[in-house]
């Protein structure tokens, strides 16, 4: 395997330079997350800190500790006779490189006979693991790098939280020609793993809080409330009135 892109973190100036909004595309029945373990048993292993700090022997040994080939035949019967590029979320944490998507990408991508990407990296740090809703609302990861136009993707992550992570990595990809097959994770929340929008959730968020807010959040993240994840989608739909939204959106 090639070795990975090293992250640039953005300076501020960068920033400034950058389209700050991260992409987001139409979900289109986008199937439901393949969680692959309970949270609080990968948490609790013994190379967990480190594979979460960038120690990528620790990494593989916390994946293969939870995928064997009852999780691998599983992915192989999702697939099909799809051939996806593996796109591991690469992302900088306040411990260092988390390098479980990449063990988790890498065992992935050899035990199904799948070529990894090279290219895709998330290009900010968000420092989200243990933050709550609305941080992860309000402080997105971005993704930078070429995308084969035409080919299909997996999406590999360690943790399922909002799905906004994984929303983003689909959005780059597929506004730049590929298409977003599936997504697996090492853990997560189950009630998050139905990342497409229902419309009875989109339009119990849209009749609580108005247009205004969507207007709103159009103008600060570039896409409407029909580009959140289900789970984000809930989110909202549970918090009281628009001003705690904003506000707490501002606060992040």
């Amino acid at each position: 395997m090639k070795k990975r892109i090293q992250h640039e973190i953005p300076t501020a100036d960068t920033i400034l330079e950058m389209n700050f909004n991260p992409d987001r595309s139409a979900w289109n029945g986008f199937p439901d997350v393949a969680i692959q373990a309970d949270e609080s048993a990968v948490k609790k292993h013994p190379d967990y800190p480190a594979a979460k700090s960038g120690d990528i022997e620790a990494a593989k040994r916390l994946t293969l500790a939870f995928i064997g080939e009852n999780e691998i035949q599983s992915l192989r019967t999702a697939l099909g006779n799809a051939k996806p590029i593996v796109a591991a979320v690469q992302a900088i944490e306040e411990a260092g490189e988390n390098v479980i998507p990449t063990a988790m990408g890498g065992l992935i991508a050899v035990r199904l006979g799948l070529e990894i990407d090279d290219d895709i990296v998330q290009i900010n740090r968000v420092g989200r693991t243990g933050s709550g809703g609305f941080y992860r609302l309000a402080i997105q990861p971005l993704f930078d790098g070429a995308v084969t136009r035409g080919r299909d993707y997996l999406l590999v992550d360690d943790f399922i939280g909002q799905g906004g992570t994984l929303a983003n990595l689909k959005g780059h990809i597929e506004a730049n020609g590929g298409r977003a097959l599936f997504a697996t994770t090492l853990t997560g929340k189950p009630y998050s793993a139905r990342l497409s929008l229902t419309n009875e959730s989109l339009e119990a968020l849209r009749n609580k809080h108005g247009t205004a807010l969507e207007k709103w959040w159009k103008k600060e993240f570039g896409y409407g409330f029909d580009r959140l994840t289900e789970s984000e989608a809930r989110y909202l739909v549970n918090t009281p009135d628009v001003d705690t939204i904003r506000n707490r959106i501002v606060e992040a």
